[in-house]
């Protein structure tokens, strides 16, 4: 068994924080003499002196202060539980399964799962980032909420949330910014157009074509000029600015865009107060 308890160490902080043992007692709703004892038990078990008079205050000894820092954690941790148990007694949802297209602008979803998280600090979120061309099984099985291009073959209610713009682009070093005329698809064809995964808007290739799982690596690929890309402006825009990137010339259609839609997984209607809440933290105007 061990010798001391939290509750004492906890008694300990407080008088600290607070600098008197009255003090501490009004803050705990308990006598001044429950305080003293306890404390006084705790350094004793302890063989350490832990606190000292200083003034009318009650503070720290280097010894008290060393292990006092290193309770702390133990404290926080223990208060974590004891507000989850609760949660969980009133029925607070405790996870949300998300489900995000990696199309989606990463700004702007962290900025909304921090918002959440601040809302929510109990609940959990476990994001996964998929490809267009994830199982909808996989989908469907795992996540509550989801952003996703598609909406056939997904069990939930959706609505759509947003069009992400793709824009035709090069290296600023790329041959065809030197032919300095607006680009047909006879021009484009010895060149290799930059696909990610399904997630292109809907195009046919001038020439040949070549597939990258993530929206990072067909942004490299790019970048070391394998190849011109579709890729989504949101996320080159730093490029762009520094020129690295340059949008082609293109003689027709120079940017395309991609539906994103909200889904929620049918079975949870009703719907709880977190998933109302995420829902409309992702609806509300950028």
């Amino acid at each position: 068994m061990h010798k001391t308890t939290l509750e004492q160490w906890s008694l300990l902080e407080k008088v600290v924080e607070l600098g008197s043992f009255a003090r501490a007692a009004e803050e705990t709703a308990r006598s001044q003499s429950s305080v003293s004892y306890n404390l006084s038990l705790l350094q004793e078990r302890l063989g350490v002196a832990l606190l000292a008079p200083e003034g009318r205050r009650a503070v720290l000894t280097p010894a008290g202060e060393l292990l006092l820092n290193q309770v702390k954690p133990l404290l926080k941790a223990f208060s974590y539980v004891e507000t989850r148990a609760a949660t969980l007694r009133n029925g607070v949802r405790t996870r949300l399964d998300l489900v995000v297209d990696n199309i989606f602008p990463r700004r702007r979803l962290f900025a909304i799962l921090r918002q959440f998280q601040q809302m929510y600090p109990q609940t959990q979120v476990r994001l996964t980032e998929v490809l267009e061309n994830t199982s909808s099984d996989l989908v469907n099985n795992e996540a509550d909420v989801m952003v996703l291009t598609r909406r056939q073959d997904i069990t939930g209610l959706g609505e759509w949330l947003m069009n992400i713009d793709f824009v035709a682009v090069a290296h600023r070093d790329h041959p065809l910014f030197a032919l300095n005329t607006p680009l047909n698809d006879e021009m484009l064809r010895p060149w290799p157009l930059i696909h990610i995964a399904d997630n292109q808007p809907a195009a046919s290739a001038a020439g040949e074509s070549w597939t990258f799982s993530t929206i990072d690596a067909a942004i490299e690929a790019v970048m070391y000029q394998v190849g011109y890309g579709w890729l989504p402006e949101e996320r080159i825009q730093t490029q762009l600015e520094q020129g690295v990137l340059k949008i082609l010339p293109l003689s027709h259609g120079k940017r395309r865009a991609t539906p994103l839609h909200l889904i929620v997984k049918r079975a949870l209607t009703p719907l709880d107060e977190q998933v109302e809440t995420l829902l409309r933290l992702f609806s509300q105007p950028r």
